[in-house]
């Protein structure tokens, strides 16, 4: 509830807002006023507007606060007069001359891993430093369906990118063995990661740089954010999976970009559409869309099922009417029939979401026919599955990977 005016709330009437967390305000700072309020907190926005300071608490920047992008704006153009210059154009020059200053003449080597952010991550340093970059494409066996040989074509082949291929999945399954807890599956494929780019590093000259395309989400989530104050939701593979005794420095481009800059940046740099249009792909892959320990067997229903899913999306002309969808397998059993005979074979769920920054999110309301069209063509193509489900949870208070 807005409780007096101000240059932030503008024409603006009471708010439906996001509050995810345990805090509050209760007591103003002198000079400052009450600006909102709402049952759990009775400052939830305040200002000192001759000195121009604000407070919120509340998150305008996500999808589930709706006027959010209209409050930021306000902010901006009306209270601190900023111009409107963010451009794809002017963030890659900048960055451009950033990678330049940070590398020098050293070389970089880049874990490619055929997801957006990868992939964006690596046409702009590869415009920055040419062939200084080494793309090293690492085939953990957790990828999607034909993943590798899209890789190699997109960037070796069209591009004209240096790109190592190392099929190192029996490597990551050994490691994976017996390891069920989400965070130690993470810590386990980022440490395998780092070990196999150590070891085929040491076959290149002069590669102090190891780049990533750590995206603002990550940091976040990762409590990887300047005052390393927040708490850990989860660690991302490319945040908090790396080692301590690490020998690469880091470069990280996109590190305070969200996915929909990170897109029009990839765009901008001449990426085909549809890989640059792509929905998000997590660092450890199918590790973690396989519920407990990773098994090969898993893995390869895992990507089956998920590739009927995605080609169901473009059939339906649904891909990009959501903005991710996958398929999670879940390592327990159902009873089930099949031809004549009982089955009993496990379980897999589709994972549907609409969002814009990937801090929250809302589960898609598929049509019930696609749904179903999906579900029959996993249950007679795919031989171990008895029973598809779909995930309705949001985000908060779930996330949007299960693991």
């Amino acid at each position: 509830t807005l409780a007096s005016p101000s240059s932030l709330f503008r024409n603006m009437q009471d708010l439906n807002v996001w509050m995810s967390h345990g805090d509050k305000v209760v007591e103003i700072p002198e000079g400052f006023k009450v600006l909102a309020s709402s049952p759990n907190a009775a400052i939830t926005a305040m200002a000192d507007e001759i000195r121009h300071y604000y407070g919120l608490q509340f998150h305008p920047e996500v999808t589930h606060t709706p006027q959010g992008q209209v409050l930021i704006e306000h902010f901006l153009f009306d209270i601190c007069k900023v111009s409107a210059t963010w451009t794809p154009a002017n963030i890659i020059e900048q960055a451009v001359q950033e990678i330049k200053d940070q590398v020098g003449t050293d070389n970089v080597l880049l874990g490619l891993s055929g997801g957006v952010d990868s992939a964006v991550a690596a046409a702009l340093i590869h415009r920055a430093v040419g062939k200084q970059l080494t793309c090293m494409f690492i085939d953990n066996g957790l990828l999607r369906l034909n993943e590798a040989s899209q890789v190699m074509s997109t960037f070796a082949d069209n591009r004209g990118m240096k790109v190592i291929h190392v099929d190192a999945s029996p490597v990551f399954y050994e490691a994976l063995q017996g390891v069920q807890d989400p965070e130690a599956k993470r810590k386990a494929i980022g440490k395998t990661f780092i070990e196999i780019f150590e070891r085929e590093s040491a076959k290149l000259s002069n590669i102090k740089w190891l780049a990533q395309g750590t995206i603002y989400p990550d940091v976040i989530e990762s409590a990887g954010a300047s005052t390393g104050k927040a708490h850990v939701i989860k660690s991302h593979h490319n945040v908090g999976g790396l080692p301590e005794n690490m020998k690469f420095k880091l470069c990280e481009p996109l590190r305070m970009l969200f996915k929909d800059e990170v897109r029009k940046i990839g765009l901008a740099l001449g990426l085909p559409e549809k890989l640059v249009m792509r929905h998000p792909f997590p660092g450890p892959g199918l590790g973690v869309r396989i519920l407990g320990e990773v098994k090969p067997e898993f893995a390869e229903i895992a990507r089956r099922a998920d590739a009927i899913f995605i080609d169901t999306l473009h059939e339906y002309n649904y891909y990009h009417k959501v903005s991710q969808a996958f398929v999670v397998f879940l390592p327990v059993k159902a009873v089930g029939v099949k031809g004549d005979a009982r089955s009993y074979e496990y379980v897999v769920s589709l994972r549907a979401v609409e969002t814009t920054d990937f801090m929250t999110a809302t589960w898609a309301p598929l049509p019930y026919d696609l749904l179903a069209h999906v579900s029959n063509r996993i249950l007679n193509e795919i031989s171990g599955i008895s029973r598809v489900t779909y995930d309705i949870s949001s985000k908060p208070p779930a996330t949007i990977e299960w693991e």
